[in-house]
């Protein structure tokens, strides 16, 4: 009976560590998420070794990614895309296909028996390389948004290009890993994987302008008690990504980022999103960012995990700023205005997780991955605040002596 009561003591150690430590990075001006993950770290086999993943720990950060990616939806804002148009679109998608190309081959060159075992992944050494590319493809939104908060640019041209194009990033990034999880089978047909994809979207998208339809009349003529709209407004969520999953082989956090999207124009949006918020911040999101860390077991990390740790994050931080700097340069962006962009863009957060966990559950990742990915992560979202602030800096200290 005490050994069954176990998860409850699993899950006060992992809220309370995941909230100190998540204060003191931001007492440092750091992502609270970075907090959330060193307690994963500190917690887990890393060092301590007093949390192990359990199934509990496993289906609770399970339904953290779904929750996170549904808020992640619905506060995605159509209309910004408009201020910076062509432009961010074009810096996204070389944001993506840059990397891309980068972990891939990266990954073909160290992905072999002397260098590193990746047995334990079931998807075949081509998938794995290529799914190592996607993991690295990702901005992340609430870092970028924070940094440039912090810097009082949000507002200015440079900072809605790389918002707008951090948001396409991300969702470019969610339809590439539907497409090579697709891929995972080994009975995968390439033109019944892209007809299933289809089939989805468009189910996806009738059902998604019957709901918001649905919700509209509710709120209007039988909903007075706004907590029932949050209740189906979860429903719908969890729908939408078993559907996606089960039925159409589509990643499930996509399912649930379209839900978010089906309520981000409705008029209860602001008091979904902010229980929702509640919700995963409380609870979902800081058991999902724990079980992250721990996954890692850094002394399982040999010199060449190491190496490769190396290797892998210049690639993840070059493929960026140079990518998308270069890509700004075609639309009349000065030097200092593509390395801005550049250092936007660069870092990594919750979907580059939220992608190597669903990679690993899927088996296109195999677990020594998982530290190098993590580091990444976080050297990334620590260095762009710095990054970003000097060239901020920069800039405006030449148009002084101009």
């Amino acid at each position: 009976m005490t050994e069954s009561l176990g998860f409850i003591s699993d899950l006060g150690l992992i809220l309370i560590f995941t909230k100190v430590l998540g204060m003191i990075s931001r007492k440092f001006r750091l992502p609270q998420v970075i907090g959330a993950i060193m307690a994963g770290l500190l917690l887990g086999p890393a060092m301590l070794n007093i949390i192990t993943e359990t199934e509990f720990i496993h289906d609770l950060s399970k339904l953290g990614v779904i929750v996170l990616m549904f808020g992640a939806g619905m506060h995605t804002d159509m209309s910004s895309f408009k201020k910076t148009g062509k432009p961010s679109f074009v810096v996204a998608c070389v944001g993506v296909l840059v990397p891309l190309i980068g972990g891939f081959l990266l990954t073909w060159i160290c992905n072999r028996p002397a260098f590193l075992d990746t047995s334990d992944a079931s998807a075949s050494v081509l998938l794995q390389n290529i799914f190592i590319g996607v993991v690295i493809t990702a901005t992340s939104v609430s870092i970028t948004v924070e940094a440039l908060k912090e810097m009082g640019k949000l507002d200015s041209e440079v900072g809605n290009v790389i918002l707008s194009a951090a948001i396409i990033d991300d969702v470019l990034g969610i339809v590439v890993l539907t497409v090579v999880t697709g891929f995972a089978g080994e009975s995968a047909n390439v033109v019944w994987v892209l007809f299933k994809m289809l089939a989805y979207f468009v189910l996806a998208a009738l059902v998604s302008l019957l709901f918001h339809k649905a919700f509209n009349w509710y709120q209007h003529y039988i909903g007075h008690d706004r907590r029932r709209l949050m209740t189906f407004s979860l429903v719908f969520c969890l729908f939408l990504a078993y559907t996606a999953e089960r039925f159409f082989g589509v990643a499930d956090i996509t399912g649930a980022f379209i839900a978010g999207l089906a309520i981000s124009n409705t008029e209860r949006r602001e008091y979904i999103a902010r229980n929702t918020e509640v919700l995963s911040y409380s609870l979902l999101s800081p058991m999902f960012f724990a079980s992250i860390g721990l996954k890692v077991s850094l002394p399982s990390m040999t010199p060449m995990v190491l190496l490769f740790t190396l290797f892998f994050l210049i690639v993840a931080i070059l493929s960026k700023v140079i990518g998308c700097g270069f890509a700004a340069k075609f639309f009349g962006y000065n030097k200092e205005e593509q390395m801005q962009i550049g250092f936007g863009m660069m870092t990594r957060g919750e979907v580059a997780l939220i992608i190597a966990n669903k990679g690993a559950a899927t088996g296109l990742m195999s677990n020594v991955f998982f530290g190098p990915i993590v580091l990444m992560v976080l050297l990334t979202a620590i260095v762009t605040p710095a990054f970003l602030k000097w060239s901020f800096r920069k800039s405006k200290a030449e148009a002084l002596h101009v």
